[in-house]
């Protein structure tokens, strides 16, 4: 059969890549500036926590809708309208008020900004490819990496010299105009794959892994949301978890970028891997990698020793979300791939927010985090006992690769 990967496939994910990136820039505002947002707001740190919250929430609300949208009006204007989203959301954040920083972030950055580019854009690229699908899902969705690793120390230089509401209002309109020109420039209609594994179901309602589709996806979500709940905690909480422990916080911000830059470039490898395991046996080694990658933040307190845990986490875990996205395109028909990835990213993405929330309402109530981390720990132990029961069935009722 003919390949549809073509150079316009390799095109497109380089300009869906960048487009993330600058997306999941606007919500790192909120994680560099935790502190002094929660200062300026005379509020605890689970006011900027819920804020961090809500935009990881309103992203998955916002895939299903957008991606809906994307199938009745094509992914470019969709891809607009999150561009011009982000850039009005840090607007409405920068106003500095409690209410502002909730609706900004959470509607315009999250719901209608990072909602209509996360999502919809991952189930857009997966239908450019077939032979290389996992690494092409890889590399897009590195964009929340590559942003981690370019922008926490660029903000939290901006925000040190010209606070937290000029570093929202500026970089969100810098955002909006590259995002909007690549859409206008690169986006194109894809070609749908229509057989072959992911392919048109010749019979409708077939089972997949030996239940009703919704039930198998229910099950898969429930899955995505177990895992990312540990997933969000030292991402959201690295720089402040540094800051009590008296390391300065341009320190914690560059520990968050070795741990994103970790997570990118490991990304790479969980690609080319899934290309060969398939999604489901890369969510299960993911899972286990997180779940040690954990535990290293509670073996160490000193500076060095935590920059080899960033490391080691941000290398452990990255694999996990895009090999979700490949298992949906594996068990189920291209046709459905609008509403079945956003739908199954909703619940991965209300993880991350139950996650972010999670640790800082942890913190304030002990006041250290290593309780938050046994927390994580738990959660994913209960998402690889799920997996594993999937991996069963997937054993049981899938045919063996010729």
């Amino acid at each position: 059969m003919h390949s549809i990967e073509t150079r316009q496939s390799w095109y497109i994910a380089g300009a869906t890549l960048t487009m993330l990136c600058l997306a999941s820039g606007a919500s790192m505002t909120v994680v560099i500036g935790l502190v002094p947002i929660a200062q300026t707001l005379d509020s605890g740190r689970s006011l900027p926590s819920l804020a961090t919250a809500l935009g990881y929430l309103g992203t998955g609300v916002g895939g299903v809708l957008c991606g809906l949208l994307a199938g009745r009006f094509g992914q470019r204007a969709v891809a607009m309208l999150g561009g011009i989203a982000i850039s009005t959301g840090l607007a409405i954040a920068s106003l500095a008020e409690p209410w502002s920083l909730l609706v900004g972030i959470g509607l315009g950055v999250g719901l209608f900004g990072n909602g209509a580019l996360f999502p919809p854009m991952l189930a857009y690229v997966s239908l450019w490819f077939d032979r290389r699908r996992g690494s092409a899902l890889a590399l897009v969705s590195s964009g929340q990496y590559v942003a981690g690793f370019i922008w926490p120390t660029v903000f939290e230089r901006t925000i040190n010299s010209f606070g937290w509401r000029a570093t929202m209002l500026v970089y969100g309109i810098l955002a909006a105009a590259i995002i909007v020109a690549l859409a206008v420039l690169v986006l194109r209609p894809p070609p749908v794959a229509q057989a072959g594994m992911g392919g048109i179901r010749s019979i409708a309602g077939a089972q997949v892994l030996g239940m009703a589709p919704n039930k198998a996806l229910a099950l898969l979500a429930a899955a995505s949301f177990l895992c990312c709940v540990p997933m969000a905690m030292p991402a959201a909480h690295l720089v402040a978890f540094c800051g009590d422990l008296g390391i300065a916080t341009s320190r914690g911000a560059a520990m968050l970028s070795v741990l994103l830059l970790a997570a990118f470039l490991s990304r790479q490898f969980w690609g080319w891997l899934s290309d060969r395991l398939g999604g489901l046996w890369t969510i299960t080694l993911g899972g286990i990698a997180q779940t040690l990658g954990m535990l290293g933040f509670l073996a160490t307190l000193d500076e060095a020793g935590l920059f080899f845990a960033a490391a080691a986490y941000g290398l452990g875990f990255a694999g996990i979300v895009p090999a979700y996205v490949l298992a949906v395109r594996e068990l189920f028909p291209a046709i459905e791939v609008t509403w079945r990835v956003p739908a199954l990213l909703m619940c991965s993405l209300a993880g991350m927010a139950f996650g972010a929330w999670l640790a800082g309402a942890i913190y304030d109530g002990v006041g250290f985090y290593a309780a938050a981390w046994w927390a994580g720990i738990a959660f994913s132990l209960a998402q690889l006992a799920l997996v594993g029961a999937l991996l069963a069935r997937a054993r049981r009722f899938m045919p063996a690769p010729p």
